[in-house]
């Protein structure tokens, strides 16, 4: 058999966590598995990818950016 059991689920370099309280509120972004910064607008998340070395082309790709806690437009915490 040469089928697995279950599906193939990615794994993004970058990963951009739940909404943090703050002034202003901000979401930690980790890249390859770990804390690279915070950011609190959709720009930082860019900034901190091609700090990396990384081009980011499509904010949707899920096997480029994984959103937690909400999407790329999610900068507030809900309630």
């Amino acid at each position: 058999m040469t089928e697995i059991a279950s599906p193939y689920i990615s794994r993004p370099r970058i990963m951009v966590l739940g909404v943090q309280p703050g002034i202003p509120p901000f979401r930690i972004v980790e890249i390859d598995g770990e804390v690279v910064g915070a950011a609190r607008t959709l720009t930082d998340v860019l900034r901190v990818a091609a700090a990396a070395g990384i081009t980011v082309h499509d904010l949707d790709d899920p096997d480029t950016v994984r959103w937690v806690g909400g999407d790329k437009l999610t900068w507030t915490r809900r309630r």
